[in-house]
């Protein structure tokens, strides 16, 4: 709050809005709900068969278990969104920037590789939370130690690094792809990002769990994620730890962006749309931006899986990342705009 009454929001370049206009928090929250009730409520309509609630229990367990993935998938990315977007003290930042998507996708299609090298078969390889993991957490390590500045993440230095390694392993991938007589098309779809009815129980409580407890730390911490998101002087000049708390925000917004992507691939854009719906309609204080940006990501994702399952184009179902990145990237591309706008 400055001295003026303006309510200061957590962009680096602060935005200000009249105190009298600032969202209602409460108000904002209970949209919100009800928008992801209602989300959950069409996913569970909508099959193959048109507009219904599924009959067989079968089916109802099956789209429960869709609505569940998407639900988690969605509110991941979008508060791995937040916390990035903090760290970099930038809202245009979006977990897609730190390579975790391009090493997951390397990481599947070595393990598809080898596995047509072993057995000759022209198939993904099944297991792919392993492997999806294990290149997640390698692009996350390059980034944090290539970052480093004197002991600390430099912001800066992150963004470039998270680029360049997210295209060295874009780039090793479409390698390995063109060494398959299929080009590797027995993985594509899931480096398009889709919701996948092969995810377990198991899995789908890890990550969920995950971005529960990241979620509960968001919000307890929310006065010094908000001092965060100032310069590094003042933040320091408050008592804040910096160190410690970008620390946090790198590895659980990396945490959550690589869940993310070992349940449904490299999914775009949700992590940056949702951190800014939920600060334009619930404003910039992080315990609440936390909370909103998590349901909003949630009721994203799964109305984005909805309008999937509902729009047959003829040659199959899209991937939901494919409809996100559609959707997403005339999105930023305003908003690129209107930041530009402001700053001149």
């Amino acid at each position: 709050m400055t001295p003026d009454g303006l309510v200061c929001t957590s962009t680096a370049r602060p935005v200000l809005y009249p105190a009298a206009m600032s969202p209602r928090p409460r108000t904002t929250l209970l949209v919100l709900v009800l928008l992801l009730a209602a989300a959950a409520v069409a996913r569970l309509l909508v099959g193959g068969e048109g507009l219904a609630w599924p009959g067989d229990p079968e089916i109802l367990g099956l789209r429960l278990h869709r609505l569940a993935a998407a639900g988690i998938v969605g509110g991941a990315l979008a508060l791995g969104g937040v916390l990035l977007q903090s760290l970099l003290r930038n809202p245009l930042a979006s977990p897609d920037l730190i390579g975790l998507a391009p090493g997951a996708g390397f990481g599947v299609m070595v393990a598809t590789y080898v596995h047509y090298l072993a057995t000759g078969e022209l198939t993904r390889w099944t297991g792919v939370a392993g492997p999806a993991l294990a290149g997640a957490l390698a692009a996350l390590g390059i980034v944090y130690l290539v970052s480093q500045r004197r002991g600390l993440i430099d912001p800066a230095a992150m963004i470039l690094v998270g680029v360049i390694v997210g295209l060295v392993f874009g780039a090793g991938t479409v390698f390995l792809q063109y060494q398959m007589p299929d080009r590797g098309q027995s993985a594509v779809r899931w480096l398009m990002g889709s919701i996948s009815d092969e995810t377990t129980a198991g899995q789908l409580g890890v990550v969920g769990g995950l971005g529960l407890a990241v979620l509960a730390v968001a919000v307890h911490w929310g006065s010094r994620l908000d001092a965060a998101s100032m310069t590094e002087d003042e933040a320091r000049s408050v008592g804040l730890r910096i160190g410690w708390i970008r620390s946090f925000l790198f590895v659980a917004s990396g945490a959550l962006a690589a869940g993310s992507v070992v349940l449904a691939g490299p999914i775009g854009f949700v992590g940056l749309i949702a951190p800014h719906a939920a600060r334009i309609t619930g404003g910039p204080r992080h315990a609440m931006l936390s909370v909103n940006a998590t349901l909003a990501g949630a009721a994203l994702l799964i109305a984005a899986d909805t309008l999937v399952k509902a729009i047959d184009l003829g040659a199959g179902r899209l991937p939901v990342g494919v409809l996100t990145a559609t959707l997403g990237g005339p999105f930023f591309l305003v908003l690129l705009v209107s930041r530009q706008g402001i700053a001149n």
